[in-house]
């Protein structure tokens, strides 16, 4: 059993932090604008941490709720998610601006998607969750 109110919060919180990505993916029109110039490295050191994060707050998530919460969103990669934090945190000198590129394109905006379906999906009561 979890605290679904908590657990609201910390989606909560890594719903924020996902919603900077796009933001910070704008006018990022190919893997090279990542890395030729100041702005575009700035962007991308930026865009990691965000990522570091939502994967640990996943970690965690996962942790404290036996598994349940995200195997109930099978849409999404969550061993991929996880993995992408364990990835940048241990080779951020080794990051891939083709797969950044990616992930920012394609994986964000359904992982954003998914995040607030489980925040509106919490607000609902349900046997267990307190």
């Amino acid at each position: 059993m979890y605290d679904a109110e908590l657990l609201r919060e910390r989606l909560t919180s890594v719903l924020e932090a996902l919603e900077r990505i796009p933001r910070r993916f704008a006018d990022i029109d190919s893997p090279s604008d990542f890395t030729d110039t100041d702005s575009g490295v700035d962007r991308m050191d930026a865009i990691c941490m965000a990522l570091v994060a939502v994967g640990e707050e996943f970690k965690a998530i996962d942790r404290k709720t036996g598994g349940t919460i995200l195997a109930q969103y099978p849409a999404i990669d969550w061993r991929g998610v996880m993995g992408v934090r364990d990835f940048l945190a241990h080779g951020y000198f080794r990051i891939d601006a083709d797969l950044l590129f990616t992930i920012c394109r394609d994986n964000v905006p359904p992982l954003i998607e998914t995040v607030r379906q489980m925040i509106e999906d919490l607000q609902r009561p349900s046997p267990g969750l307190d």
